[in-house]
């Protein structure tokens, strides 16, 4: 295969600490600077997320502002995409950092079960992020936990809501929603390529132990692969992962193992149809 790899980095999510492992950014400058080694090892994506003070999510915009600004300032070219997601706040809060333009926001089209709550995303707010999306020309990431969210993406691009061609993610391996199946993720690619035509860009996620798995995958198959200590904090069941570089350079590892070139962040935005950096 000869299409470029994009490598997304997620880099600190809402959940993990620094007990979890201490290799986790948590403040803003730990975010710029896990980011820099990322983007050096490879990553041309960063999917953020803030935490407040005492290092629980938040939606504060001027913590995103202030993320923005060195990720722009450090990693000139990166992809920096701002999370929209449930754990950082309620309603409309969770939309609050678009204004700042960032290139994409993660956009989650439908609800589903979580480990221990129900991941609400309700018809309305879902619009309400798409339409703010539109005002301030940020492309959506539409984060897939299940087949209807791949449908409903579908939809809201057919009647407009979503301006240009979804980039779709699959998201597998959270407890009580998708588990990483095989069948189904081969599905998902066929249903993608069904829906918005053979050569769509795709993404995969796995959280986990199932990271590698979907990272292998996504890179055989000739998607796009999202790693990080968001989804995962470990390099195998013995050992914490040193850094999100070291997640990173296990996508470098299999895209050398499938010949597929890692994606540097120009070819990334020209694959993605984004704006100059």
């Amino acid at each position: 295969m000869t299409n470029p790899c994009i490598i997304c980095v997620a880099i600190t999510g809402s959940l993990p600490t620094k007990e979890n492992n201490p290799a986790v950014p948590i403040t803003v400058s730990e975010q710029i600077e896990s980011t820099h080694e990322a983007f050096e090892a490879g990553a041309t994506i960063a999917h953020c997320h803030v935490r407040d003070d005492d290092g629980k999510a938040t939606s504060d915009p001027d913590r995103f502002a202030a993320l923005k600004e060195g990720l722009e300032k450090h990693c000139p070219g990166l992809i920096v995409q701002l999370s929209t997601g449930g754990r950082s706040g309620a309603g409309q809060t969770r939309g609050g950092m678009l204004p700042l333009r960032p290139d994409m926001a993660s956009l989650s089209v439908g609800s589903n079960n979580f480990p221990t709550r129900v991941y609400e995303n309700p018809p309305d707010l879902v619009d309400w992020l798409a339409s703010e999306m539109r005002i301030y020309d940020v492309k959506p990431e539409i984060e897939a936990f299940d087949l209807s969210h791949i449908l409903q993406a579908a939809k809201m691009y057919e009647d407009g809501r979503i301006k240009d061609r979804p980039y779709v993610q699959f998201v597998m391996g959270v407890k009580n929603a998708m588990p990483a199946d095989r069948e189904v993720f081969d599905y998902y690619i066929k249903t993608v390529r069904r829906l918005f035509g053979d050569d769509t860009p795709w993404c995969a996620a796995g959280i986990g132990r199932n990271q590698i798995v979907l990272n292998d995958w996504a890179v055989s198959a000739g998607g796009h692969a999202r790693t990080g200590l968001e989804d995962n904090v470990r390099i195998d069941r013995d050992t914490l992962a040193a850094s999100n570089a070291a997640l990173v350079k296990r996508v470098v590892d299999l895209c050398d193992k499938y010949e597929r070139p890692v994606a540097t962040w120009q070819q990334a935005r020209d694959i993605l149809a984004l704006r100059a950096a």
